[in-house]
């Protein structure tokens, strides 16, 4: 390969780990608008964190459980390929990942994908949740479960080769491998956790809570829709300008897709513009898109984002019905549209037929199990030893007051409640 083109090919692919990255401040201004002002410290710490944790929990280990190296008469369910990182003797060369990148900007860039499961998570569960027990969930969660069912797939474990020679499972960019990973956790920490105190009424009707700061929370979806171009432009793993230029049309289309459908829906249903459906129905048409953003056409991106708009809604009304509640909507968009993208790959784009449709449904259900098992163990652990909730007048007055001694608007102490 040509220097110049592997030079080109890496420089492309760390401006994408920096537009991921950039994604982290997007998720904690959409998580912040969306929530009170009197937690707004507690979900900064957590989002921050994350992404501390993350990098470090992905350099210990997570990389060399995700890519462990399967081999003939493995059965892709589980391997560690040891401590630490190392670049082999190819990893700065061409003859390395087909000259699309280094072994060094492979890792950082799988890194900043490891650290948005746990943060999906984070939204879902604001406002009540110990910081404590939140943080240890991550440590497991982010430092086993999200690397072992990543190499199910993209490291060559069962779900690439179920249908033999005929392929697999295909998650392009992680609707379900990073999505719906972080939304079943979401899931069942939000069921474990309970709802907030007042969202739930006496005579069982939702109440809503009001954000403190839609603006921030619009500025957050812009940034994740910015840094997508890097989360499935990157998927990519190269420069190829044909491929690459594709996935960006379908990702932008999708997600302009996902916020009128949502809007339209939405202002039909309830008879107002609702700002927060529009919001989130952009994060769901890009959630969509993400596991087949390479198979597709413009007119399928589409029609993907379109019904991820309408899934929002109708997903967002089914939460509330279940009696779950959700700040953000995590659920909604990453575990409901994550299993939409996922299953679109058998449906529409160039993959599409009941095979893979059927492989498709596998992947689905073995993230499911293995992710909502996980996290159920993991969170009733901590429950059972040393509880997941914070009081009933430590949720009242703020957990920026008692979890952190501080106030993220030192000068505006109003609409505390």
């Amino acid at each position: 390969m040509d220097a110049g083109l592997f030079t080109a090919n890496n420089v492309w692919m760390m401006v994408c780990t920096a537009l991921v990255f950039f994604m982290h401040l997007g998720f904690s201004f959409l998580e912040i608008g969306l929530t009170r002002q009197k937690n707004t410290v507690n979900i900064l710490f957590k989002n921050v964190f994350i992404i501390c944790m993350g990098i470090l929990l992905y350099y210990v280990g997570g990389f060399n459980l995700m890519y462990p190296g399967f081999e003939d008469g493995d059965m892709g369910l589980f391997k560690f390929a040891g401590f630490g990182i190392g670049a082999p003797e190819n990893g700065m060369t061409p003859d390395y990942a087909d000259g699309g990148y280094t072994w060094w900007t492979d890792f950082l860039f799988q890194g900043m994908f490891a650290a948005t499961a746990a943060t999906i998570v984070s939204g879902a569960v604001a406002e009540r949740i110990k910081l404590g027990g939140f943080m240890i969930f991550t440590l497991v969660y982010v430092g086993l479960v999200y690397p072992i069912v990543g190499s199910w797939q993209w490291g060559g474990g069962f779900l690439s080769t179920l249908g033999g020679e005929n392929g697999g499972f295909y998650d392009f960019a992680g609707s379900t491998l990073v999505h719906s990973v972080g939304g079943w956790g979401a899931l069942i920490a939000v069921y474990l956790l309970g709802a907030r105190i007042g969202k739930f009424g006496e005579d069982g009707k939702t109440k809503a809570i009001p954000g403190h700061n839609l603006p921030l929370s619009a500025a957050g979806v812009l940034i994740l829709w910015l840094g997508w171009f890097g989360f499935n432009g990157g998927s990519v793993l190269s420069a190829d300008p044909a491929t690459t230029s594709l996935v960006l049309v379908t990702t932008c289309l999708a997600a302009a897709a996902g916020g009128v459908g949502a809007f339209l829906f939405s202002t039909v249903l309830y008879k107002n513009y609702d700002l927060t459906m529009f919001l989130n129905g952009i994060l769901g048409g890009l959630v969509g898109i993400t596991a087949g953003a390479d198979l597709m056409s413009p007119n399928e991106a589409v029609v993907i984002g379109l019904l991820a708009g309408v899934i929002i809604v109708l997903g967002v009304a089914l939460i509330d019905r279940l009696k779950l509640d959700d700040p953000v909507g995590a659920i909604a968009v990453h575990l409901i549209c994550g299993i939409w993208g996922t299953l679109a790959v058998g449906i529409m784009g160039s993959m599409a037929g009941m095979d893979q449709f059927l492989y498709q449904l596998a992947g689905v259900g073995a993230a499911a199990a293995m992710c909502s098992v996980s996290a159920f163990v993991i969170l009733l652990t901590i429950k059972k030893v040393s509880g997941l909730r914070v009081s009933k007048q430590e949720e009242l007055e703020g957990l920026d007051i008692h979890e952190h001694g501080m106030d993220a608007y030192a000068d505006f102490r109003m609409n505390q409640h």
